[in-house]
């Protein structure tokens, strides 16, 4: 599309100085990521991670705070010089149930491990700590004026660790969110994505044996039954782009035992957050009249609400101003051998000279996907590249992306996303008139009156729904 906001990239002079910089914290980068991926840990249980995160922050002299927004493993570290714009980088760092694999083009498990990082969240905490690193180097150089912060981000994978972190007003004074995300392909977007609110339903009745004496149980199978059944033509009637998912939980243990207990994981869908909120609402009343015309109890747990992705202009325009300008990806002949066995495992593959080109622009584009970020891009100004760290035709959460992110095809494209991410930083690091630009859009963009709230209400952080699966 053409650009609304047409932006200059961070002159040559300092682009060059900032990225050898960023050269420079290459294998601190690469020490990091291999760190969090030899050692998978899952949402909210990012204890090594977290920690190997927050110490390389304070090493290069920023203050770092622990345990923010009542997460143990998210952190906040910054670095202040004067006032002046205040750019964040975000930081995920959590890994995924199953997908053990090792740094081979092969399936390969690694025994005595089932969780492993199929979404390159490895490769994005330690890019965007490079990025802030070598960002606030260059500002002490440059002597600018400025804030630099850096989020250790935990729980994206379904735990929403941003939304606590935002509902805990972390994000407060923060002039630009950048970040970045694993990818087959180097893009810059600025995308819409859908609002997500999902909870666990839990129906409580009464056991009894199925034959003997059926009328003194109080079947919670039967309750969740309901619920399903009425979720299901629940889709008739909402409004479209609205999804509605579901999975039975547990339901009883033997058929001659009327069950007791049942749960339903069920979420819901909507590019407008209001209509997934009123959506969900329903589906809550739902299972109440589920519990009432059986005779049981219900109680809903939400476990993850997020906003849907709010597309800035001016933050894409400087972004994707600046990533036209970057050296490309370049392989050695070694790994274009490794990528081609790797994509023996694919149905026609892409090519694999993609990795050396920056693909189209995506702005405003709805998305089929959910991000925790959606809320931080309604609090502030927030843009969003992806480089190749995986083999093109690689998708997200497959042990080909595991794969590639263990060896140097997955760190080279996280070198990429580190020079992207600082020189856009130091774009508007040196020039608060784009944020003020920025700021304009975004404003505009919510609406006057705006007040965020987040779509998980008053819910307790979900600290244990993936215990157990790793």
């Amino acid at each position: 599309m053409a650009l609304d906001h047409p932006a200059k990239p961070l002159a040559e002079t300092e682009r060059t100085r900032l990225l050898a910089i960023a050269a420079e914290l290459g294998p601190k980068m690469v020490e990091l990521a291999q760190g969090l991926w030899e050692n998978p840990e899952l949402g909210y249980l990012e204890e090594k991670s977290s920690a190997l995160l927050a110490a390389a922050c304070e090493e290069a002299g920023f203050e770092v705070k622990r345990g923010v927004g009542g997460l143990p493993t998210a952190f906040l570290a910054t670095r202040k010089r004067g006032e002046g714009p205040v750019i964040g980088f975000l930081a995920e760092m959590d890994a995924l149930p199953g997908f053990s694999q090792d740094a081979s083009p092969r399936r390969s498990p690694i025994p005595d491990q089932n969780k492993g990082h199929a979404c390159g969240h490895h490769l994005f905490g330690a890019a965007s700590l490079g990025a802030g690193l070598a960002l606030a180097t260059w500002q002490d150089e440059a002597g600018l004026d400025g804030e630099i912060r850096i989020y250790g981000c935990p729980a994206e994978e379904g735990g929403a660790g941003k939304v606590f972190m935002a509902r805990a007003g972390l994000f407060e004074g923060l002039d630009i969110a950048l970040h970045w995300h694993p990818d087959d392909c180097n893009t810059v977007w600025q995308s819409r994505s859908l609002a997500s609110i999902n909870a666990k339903v839990r129906f409580h009745g009464r056991t009894a044996h199925a034959a003997m004496s059926p009328e003194k149980g109080r079947s919670s199978l039967h309750a969740l039954e309901a619920f399903h059944h009425m979720a299901s033509l629940m889709r008739e009637v909402v409004p479209q782009d609205t999804h509605i998912h579901y999975v039975t939980l547990s339901g009883g243990e033997a058929p001659n035992v009327i069950p007791d207990f049942a749960e339903s994981h069920i979420g819901v869908r909507h590019p407008d957050p209001g209509a997934a909120a009123e959506v969900f609402e329903r589906i809550e009343k739902a299972a109440e009249g589920a519990a009432l015309g059986t005779g049981t109890r219900v109680e809903v747990e939400r476990l993850g609400a997020v906003h849907s992705l709010l597309p800035n202009s001016v933050v894409g325009a400087v972004m994707l101003a600046n990533m036209e300008v970057l050296p490309r990806i370049t392989w050695s002949n070694e790994e274009y051998t490794w990528a081609a066995e790797l994509q023996e495992s694919f149905e026609a593959p892409p090519e694999l000279s993609q990795i050396g080109r920056l693909n189209p622009y995506n702005y405003n584009a709805l998305g089929p996907f959910s991000t925790d970020v959606g809320d931080v891009s309604w609090l502030v100004p927030t843009g969003m590249l992806g480089t190749a760290t995986w083999v093109p035709g690689t998708r997200p959460h497959t042990w080909q992306a595991v794969a590639a992110g263990g060896m140097s095809i997955g760190w080279k494209g996280m070198q990429a996303a580190a020079e992207g991410l600082a020189v856009s930083g130091a774009s508007f690091l040196a020039d608060p008139a784009l944020v003020a630009r920025a700021w304009d859009e975004h404003r505009a963009q919510r609406g006057e009156g705006y007040r965020y709230k987040a779509l998980v209400g008053d819910a307790e952080p979900p600290f244990d729904y993936q215990v157990g699966k790793g």
